[in-house]
């Protein structure tokens, strides 16, 4: 196939899969999606998706001029993802005075599910590298675009049908859940941080 890279494409997909781990993802979708109705969490997944393709692509073509613009290291990005992370693991864990996936509150879709769940320093990271590879070979771009479509059907995939997981778990379920993810987050966010602190050690 002219413009794609087989090799290439398996090693940035399963690269920005693993990152991603939409399915490990799916847990905290669904907590902080528990108070939209079904058809508001299906705009919710949409939502998300698109959120993280447009970042990822935005920082697929211009990431290395971005960060040299702002002055930011990959490392920043990081320990600042790691925070905000940490931040919706802390309400997960000890509940919401506002519920996040109630009414009137802030979009969760674009913040913090769309960024940055899906597209995390990780996956940002991740992105911009393969960017960079691209370069030597041929249909690189080409490869890249297309597992960044498959990254977020993925993803779409497994929120839209995350309304027949909520309806088997029932209430109790989805509390259970929520405090569960909420560990889980808070795992995800001090290792995001850790690493970022161990390289800027290792670097300095």
């Amino acid at each position: 196939m002219i413009g794609f890279n087989a090799a290439f494409f398996l090693s940035t997909f399963t690269t920005l899969f693993v990152i991603a781990d939409p399915f490990g993802n799916l847990p905290v979708f669904l907590a902080l999606t528990s108070r939209m109705t079904p058809a508001e969490r299906r705009t919710a997944a949409w939502q998300a998706t698109m959120t993280s393709f447009t970042v990822l692509a935005i920082f697929g073509l211009f990431g290395k001029y971005i960060l040299s613009l702002l002055h930011l290291s990959n490392e920043a990005m990081q320990l600042s993802g790691g925070l905000l992370l940490l931040l919706v693991a802390l309400q997960l864990l000890t509940g919401y005075e506002q519920d996040p996936g109630g009414p009137g509150s802030a979009n969760v879709a674009l913040v913090p599910l769309g960024v940055p769940l899906l597209a995390g320093p990780g996956s940002i990271v991740a992105i911009m590298m393969s960017a960079q590879s691209s370069v030597d070979i041929e249909g690189g771009i080409m490869t890249i675009i297309i597992a960044l479509l498959l990254l977020h059907l993925v993803e779409w995939l497994s929120m839209r049908f995350a309304n027949p997981i909520s309806r088997l778990l029932g209430e109790g379920g989805i509390i259970f859940l929520t405090r569960i993810s909420g560990m889980l987050l808070a795992a995800i966010a001090t290792q995001l941080m850790i690493d970022a602190v161990l390289t800027i050690v290792k670097t300095a």
